[in-house]
C-alpha cells in the first residue's frame, strides 16, 4: 500500500504483487539502492521465478507496453552498476538478472555437467554391442511370435552404445520412441559390464511417473532372456524426493549431498522435463562423480511447475558439441498414425497441419468445437466414472486402479468453465443423476483421488493416484505407489484432490487410453504450444479436443519461454577433449570397477 514510484505504479497495474515489492524493498534497504529502476528490475526478478524463470531479461520484460518502463540501454547499466550486484544479493550475468540462490543453482549445473563431460567411464564396447544383440534378438522373437511385424531398435541401440562410454547421458523422444526400451536394454549391458552387481536407481519428479517407469522398465523385460529378466526384476522406482532424501529441517536440502553421495552405479530419472532448476542442482551434487547419470524426458513437454526448463536447456546447450551427452530417438512406435500427424504439428509448430489432422474425422482424433461441449464429453467421462465406481463397489482393486487409465478429462486451468474443478463437480452430478447416490460423503466409493502432496510416513507422493474401494472393513483409500497399492484410511489422506478431471500439468508422467483435451479461450494466458503438446501425447489410442479453431491456432503459436541463462553457458563454454577410455576384457575378469 506504501510502495511510490516504478513499484507503486506497477504494483497497482497488476505487474507486481505485494510479495515481489516487499522484497525488492527488503534489498534496497540492505543493499543500501535507492535507484527505482534497480528496485523495479528485482521485483520483476521475484516475479520471474513464480512465474518459472530463473532470471529476467531486461530486453524483452517491457509488457504491458503502456506502463512507463525504463529505457532499456540504461536499465541494464543502472543495474549493472548497482550495489545490490556489487554485494551479491542479485546477480547480472550474460545481461540477465538473477536472484543469487537461482545464478548459483544454475552455474552449479552448468559446472557439474561439465565436469561429468570431462571424463568418460571404462568400459568393454565389443562386450556392450554383444549385450545389446542379445538383447535385441529377444526382443524381436518375442514380436514375431506375438504375430507383430519385427521391430528395428537401430535407434536405442546407437544411444546404449553412447551412453555406456559417458557418466551422463540425456536420452530424448516423444512418447512411444522407445525410450524405456533403451532404459531396460542399456541396463542389461552395463549389467554384463559389471557381473559384480550394480546398485541401479530408477526415480521421477511424481510417485504416479515413478510406478510408470517401473512398470514399463518390467513390462519391456518381459521379452528378454530369463536370466536378463531375473537381474532387472528386483530394480525398483522411487520419487526423486524419497531418492534424495528430505532433510526435514531444510525444505529444500537433502540428505544425499555432496558430501553424503549416493551409493547407487547408475541414475535413471524419467520424466526429467518436469525437474526444476533447484532438483537438478540438487540431484547432481548428489550423483557420484563415477556413477552413471541417465537423464530421459521429452524436451518437448511442459517444464517443471517450478523455476527453470533444465531438460530442453540441457539439449540446445549442448547442440553441435562433439562432448554433447544427447541421444534423441526420432521413430513413434505407440500412436496411430493419426496422433503422431497431430503430436508432429503441435511440436513443430504448424496450426494449419493440426487442424487439417483434426478436421479429418478420423476415430483416433476428433475435435468438438461447440459453445456447450458437455454433451459430447458426458458419454465418454460418465462411462469412465462408472466404470471405476463398479470395480470399486466389488472391492477389485485391480480392476478400479487401472480402470482409471481408460479416460482422462485434461483441462488447462483449475478454476472457471474450463477448470478442473467445475467438471470434476459437473461428472459428480452426472454420476448423482445415473446411480441416485448424492455423493455427500467425502470418500465416496469410486471416488478417483489424486495425491497433492509429499507424505513421506503414509509413503505417498505429490502426483500419485487412486481409488475409494468398498472393502468388508468399509471404504479404504487405495493409491498406486511407486512400490504398489497402499491401503489406506481415507481418513489419513489429507493433501487429495477429486480426479475425474485434472490439470495437463498434472497429467505429464501418466497415460490414458483415451484422453479429453479441454482447451480453454484464445485469450487464457496458459495456453500454449508446450501444454496441448503435452495433453495430446497422454493418449494412448483415442484423443478428442475440445476448443474453438482461435484457440487451437493461439495455443499452437504460443511458445511457454522461460528465461534462462544454462544454454547460453553450455554452448560457451569450452568444449570437452575426453575421449571414452575402452578396454578389452580378460576371460579372468570378474568386476572391471
Amino acid at each position: 500500500m506504501g510502495a511510490t514510484g516504478l513499484l507503486g505504479a506497477f504494483n497497482a497495474a497488476g505487474v507486481l504483487t505485494s510479495a515481489d515489492v516487499h522484497v525488492a524493498s527488503a534489498l534496497g534497504r540492505l543493499g543500501r539502492e535507492s535507484d527505482e529502476r534497480v528496485l523495479l528490475a528485482v521485483a520483476l526478478a521475484v516475479r520471474a521465478v513464480r512465474g518459472g524463470s530463473v532470471c529476467v531479461d531486461l530486453a524483452t520484460v517491457a509488457d504491458p507496453p503502456d506502463l512507463p518502463w525504463p529505457e532499456a540501454d540504461d536499465w541494464s547499466s543502472a543495474v549493472a552498476a548497482s550495489p545490490l550486484v556489487t554485494a551479491g544479493l542479485v546477480r547480472w550475468d550474460n545481461d540477465l538478472l538473477y536472484l543469487d540462490r537461482y545464478h548459483e543453482q544454475e552455474t552449479q549445473v552448468v559446472d557439474d555437467l561439465l565436469s561429468r563431460a570431462a571424463t568418460a567411464p571404462d568400459h568393454d564396447p565389443a562386450l556392450m554391442r554383444a549385450s545389446l544383440d542379445r538383447v535385441v534378438t529377444a526382443m524381436q522373437a518375442a514380436a514375431v511370435a506375438d504375430g507383430r511385424p519385427r521391430p528395428s531398435y537401430d535407434e536405442q541401440v546407437a544411444a546404449c552404445l553412447a551412453a555406456a562410454g559417458q557418466w551422463t547421458t540425456v536420452l530424448t523422444g516423444g512418447p512411444g520412441t522407445g525410450k524405456t526400451t533403451a532404459v531396460a536394454s542399456l541396463l542389461v549391458g552395463l549389467l554384463d559390464q559389471h557381473p559384480g552387481g550394480l546398485r541401479i536407481a530408477l526415480a521421477a519428479p511424481t510417485g504416479k511417473a515413478a510406478a510408470r517407469i517401473q512398470q514399463a522398465v518390467h513390462q519391456e523385460a518381459e521379452a528378454f532372456e530369463e536370466a536378463d529378466r531375473v537381474r532387472l526384476a528386483g530394480v525398483t522406482a522411487s520419487t526423486l524426493h524419497r531418492l534424495l532424501r528430505p532433510d526435514p529441517g531444510n525444505s529444500t536440502r537433502f540428505r544425499h549431498h555432496r558430501g553424503n553421495r549416493l551409493p547407487h552405479d547408475v541414475v535413471v530419472v524419467d520424466e526429467s522435463s518436469m525437474v526444476s532448476l533447484t532438483q537438478m542442482a540438487r540431484l547432481l551434487e548428489a550423483v557420484r562423480p563415477d556413477a552413471r547419470l541417465v537423464l530421459v524426458g521429452d524436451p518437448h513437454q511442459l517444464s517443471s511447475v517450478e523455476a527453470g526448463a533444465v531438460l530442453s536447456d540441457v539439449v540446445r546447450g549442448f547442440q553441435g558439441r562433439a562432448d554433447s551427452p544427447v541421444a534423441a530417438l526420432q521413430s513413434t512406435h505407440r500412436f496411430g498414425p493419426e496422433i503422431r500427424a497431430l503430436a508432429e504439428a503441435l511440436r513443430t509448430g504448424d496450426a494449419d497441419g493440426a487442424l487439417a489432422v483434426l478436421s479429418a474425422g478420423h476415430d483416433e482424433v476428433e475435435w468438438v468445437d461447440e459453445a456447450d461441449p458437455a454433451s459430447r464429453v458426458r458419454t465418454t467421462a460418465l462411462d469412465a466414472a462408472l466404470g471405476v465406481r463398479d470395480a470399486a463397489e466389488r472391492g477389485d482393486v485391480t480392476g478400479a486402479l487401472a480402470a482409471l487409465d481408460r479416460h482422462r478429462l485434461l483441462c488447462a486451468h483449475r478454476d472457471g468453465p474450463y477448470g478442473v474443478r467445475h467438471w470434476n463437480r459437473r461428472i459428480e452430478h452426472w454420476l448423482t443423476a445415473v446411480t441416485g447416490d448424492p455423493l455427500h460423503e467425502r470418500a465416496y466409493v469410486g471416488r478417483p483421488l489424486l495425491v497433492t502432496a509429499n507424505d513421506h510416513q503414509l509413503g505417498v507422493y505429490n502426483g500419485d493416484s487412486g481409488v475409494i474401494v468398498l472393502t468388508p472393513a468399509g471404504p479404504r483409500a487405495v493409491i498406486a505407489a511407486s512400490d504398489g497399492p497402499r491401503d489406506l484410511a481415507p481418513s489419513r489422506l489429507g493433501d487429495v484432490e477429486t480426479m475425474h478431471a485434472m490439470t495437463i500439468h498434472k497429467s505429464q508422467g501418466s497415460q490414458a487410453d483415451v484422453v479429453t483435451v479441454l482447451l480453454p479461450d484464445e485469450d487464457s494466458r496458459l495456453l500454449s504450444r508446450e501444454l496441448f503438446y503435452t495433453a495430446v501425447t497422454r493418449a494412448r489410442s483415442q484423443v478428442r479436443v475440445v476448443g474453438s479453431e482461435a484457440a487451437i491456432r493461439a495455443a499452437i503459436g504460443r511458445r511457454a519461454q522461460r528465461a534462462s541463462g544454462l544454454a547460453v553457458r553450455l554452448a560457451a563454454a569450452p568444449r570437452s577433449d575426453a575421449v571414452p577410455p575402452t578396454r578389452e576384457r580378460n576371460a579372468d575378469d570378474t568386476d572391471p570397477r
